[in-house]
């Protein structure tokens, strides 16, 4: 058996497992399988690498991006830069990878216009994190917006003040994702129009209740799905 899967705390609204199990099928993988593996601490991760010892792969989600580091033999370069780890590959010791910030711009990128060059990026995670090392290496100014603002992030209260002045938009927090759909960033959207695109990274639901505020105001959307999709085809070109 080559066993891979999912780390994270509370996985119910992931496709992760369904989409790889579907592409091994697909290939005729039969000796190849993709389960969650949801940990209430980061500090059972050894136990689990202990009870399952055929593991090739993990992906990393929420809450353990940055807190499965300390546990890894090695970091890649990109990861590193990150200071977060979406991927684990265990031959021959585990090693930490991330794709989260190739699947984003190669999700994004389709989408792009040529006056979508300043962005907001709501949240400060692992995701966050992945998404400004994009941003930086394609040259895209941006701020991250944050609760507690530090540096040069900014509040969600002077990040609404300024939104006409920031096309693209992109949310890298939890807040949306089921089973609480209802719930969206604490960001007034008055500043919103047609010259913005919006991201939410959130894939299940496929429209986010963010989304559709901002549809409403006239903006083009984008969710999380391509950027799933990319990712994980990243990391499983590292698994193999």
């Amino acid at each position: 058996m080559k066993r891979f899967g999912l780390l994270g705390r509370s996985l119910g609204h992931s496709a992760s497992a369904a989409y790889f199990n579907e592409k091994f099928r697909q290939e005729g993988r039969r000796d190849h399988h993709y389960q969650n593996f949801e940990l209430p601490r980061i500090s059972d991760f050894p136990a689990l690498l202990q009870q399952y010892p055929d593991l090739r792969g993990l992906n990393v989600t929420i809450p353990y991006k940055q807190a499965v580091m300390p546990y890894l033999s090695q970091l890649s370069a990109t990861a590193q830069a990150i200071g977060a780890v979406n991927t684990i590959v265990f031959e021959p010791r585990p090693c930490g990878y991330n794709t989260d910030a190739t699947g984003f711009w190669n999700s994004l990128a389709p989408h792009l216009q040529a006056h979508h060059r300043q962005a907001l990026v709501l949240g400060t995670g692992g995701a966050s994190r992945a998404v400004s090392y994009a941003l930086r290496q394609k040259e895209i100014p941006h701020r991250c917006v944050s609760r507690s603002p530090q540096d040069d992030q900014l509040s969600y209260h002077a990040a609404a003040e300024a939104l006409s002045d920031y096309p693209l938009l992109i949310n890298a927090t939890p807040m949306g994702t089921f089973p609480d759909t209802d719930t969206l960033p604490p960001l007034v959207l008055d500043g919103l129009g047609p010259a913005h695109l919006v991201v939410d990274l959130i894939y299940n639901p496929p429209q986010t209740a963010l989304l559709e505020a901002a549809q409403q105001k006239g903006a083009a959307v984008l969710n999380g799905r391509p950027m799933l999709e990319a990712q994980a085809e990243a990391a499983w070109q590292l698994w193999q």
